[in-house]
C-alpha cells in the first residue's frame, strides 16, 4: 500500500534506497541504479525510495515498475558550513578509494588528493583523468548510502604547492595543536612524511602521538572535523 506524505519520515534513512538523480522534481533513474534496485535491493511496487539532487534538495518517491512516483513535496536542506575539505597524499593501489569512500560518509564537503615531495605514487595525466572519474563514482556511492543530499566535490590530483596556496590550511602532523572548529582545510601527508620544505609552509594540528598510515589519518580526521562542526562531544 502506497504511503501518504503524512506518513513520511522527515530525512532519508531507513531501509530506504536513498538514488541520486539529475532532477528531483522529474526524478529518473539511471539504468545503473534501475539494476541496483531490482535486482540487488529487490525491490517491489510500493516500496519508498528517497531521491536527490546532491545539491541539497530531496524527496520521497514510490518505486512502481521502475519507475519513480513522487511521494512528497521537494525538501531543501540548507549547505552545512562552514565547508570541511580534507586533502590527502597519494597513496598505493585501492587506497585512495577507500579514503573518499569513508570521507564521503563521514561528511566531508571538499577531498582533494594531492602529490607531495615525497610522494611514492604519482599518476600521469591520463591515470589521473581516470581515476577523477573513478573517485567521482566511488564518492556518488557512498553519498546514496550514507543518505547524503549535498556530494562531496571531489577534485583532480593537485600539487601540494598549490593547496598551500589557500588561506587557512593545515597540515596534520604529531606535536601539533590541538585540532579546533577553525581548522577547516587539513592536509595529510605521504607515508614517508612531509619534506624539510614542506614543514615551513603551514602551522600544523595534532591527531595523536602513534604513527598512523596516511588512510588512517584522513579518515581520523575527517571524523574530528565533522563532529567539531557538528558540535559534538571528544
Amino acid at each position: 500500500m502506497a504511503l501518504n506524505s503524512v506518513e513520511l519520515p522527515d530525512r532519508p534513512g531507513g531501509t530506504a534506497p536513498h538514488v541520486i538523480v539529475d532532477d528531483v522534481s522529474a526524478p529518473m533513474l539511471s539504468d545503473e541504479d534501475l539494476h541496483h534496485l531490482e535486482k540487488v535491493r529487490r525491490l517491489r511496487a510500493g516500496d519508498l525510495v528517497s531521491v536527490t539532487d546532491g545539491s541539497g534538495t530531496w524527496r520521497w518517491c514510490e518505486f512502481r515498475s521502475s519507475v519513480l512516483v513522487p511521494k512528497s513535496e521537494i525538501e531543501r536542506v540548507a549547505k552545512p558550513e562552514p565547508v570541511l575539505t580534507v586533502g590527502f597524499a597519494l597513496v598505493k593501489g585501492s587506497k585512495p578509494e577507500l579514503v573518499v569512500q569513508k570521507l564521503t560518509e563521514l561528511g566531508i564537503d571538499v577531498i582533494c588528493p594531492f602529490v607531495a615531495e615525497r610522494s611514492v605514487v604519482r599518476w600521469d595525466d591520463s591515470k589521473i583523468e581516470r581515476q577523477t572519474e573513478r573517485l567521482t563514482k566511488v564518492s556518488r556511492e557512498a553519498s546514496m548510502q550514507s543518505r547524503r543530499v549535498w556530494l562531496p566535490d571531489v577534485k583532480p590530483v593537485a600539487m601540494f604547492s598549490d593547496l598551500v596556496r589557500n588561506s587557512g590550511v593545515v597540515r596534520a602532523d604529531r606535536g601539533g595543536e590541538a585540532l579546533s572548529p577553525r581548522h577547516t582545510t587539513v592536509l595529510i601527508g605521504p607515508e614517508g612524511g612531509w619534506s624539510n620544505s614542506e614543514q615551513e609552509t603551514t602551522p600544523i594540528v595534532g591527531i595523536g602521538q602513534t604513527v598512523l598510515r596516511a588512510e588512517t589519518a584522513a579518515i581520523a580526521v575527517g571524523t574530528l572535523m565533522v563532529s567539531l562542526r557538528d558540535g559534538l562531544s571528544l
